[in-house]
């Protein structure tokens, strides 16, 4: 759980760095492809929230699911955000292969959050 916490703390925190630093020392270098870069920051925030709502959720009930979707969700950025990081300033359109397949990491993460969620009777009793 605190790994979790603190690995979805450092993927925000180097989305503000990246977003930052690609809104103001890359403006030129992006060009058309800011908008590309831009969504790669986007699913990296919404994915280090997730990442730290598993481990908000672990701290209630020790789920494998929930571990399972934090690290999907950490390989979901690697490979979706990272690769259009990676495109948007190389330009190399090859790399556009790669990001597919961390949405499919991100949509497994999801629907183990959702199991996991559904599976955990306890806590939906309550609310």
């Amino acid at each position: 759980m605190k790994k979790v916490l603190i690995t979805g703390g450092i993927f925000a925190m180097l989305c503000v760095a990246i977003g930052a630093f690609g809104a103001h020392a890359l403006k030129d270098i992006l060009g058309t492809n800011a908008s590309t870069f831009e969504t790669g920051v986007q699913y990296q925030m919404f994915h280090s929230i997730g990442i730290l709502v598993c481990g908000l959720l672990l701290m209630k009930e020790n789920s494998r699911l929930y571990t399972a979707a934090a690290v999907l969700f950490s390989i979901g950025i690697i490979l979706f955000s990272g690769s259009l990081y990676t495109l948007s300033i190389t330009k190399i359109s090859i790399l556009g292969m790669i990001t597919p397949f961390g949405g499919v990491a991100f949509l497994a993460g999801w629907l183990c959050l959702i199991i996991g969620a559904a599976r955990q009777s306890s806590f939906f009793s309550r609310y």
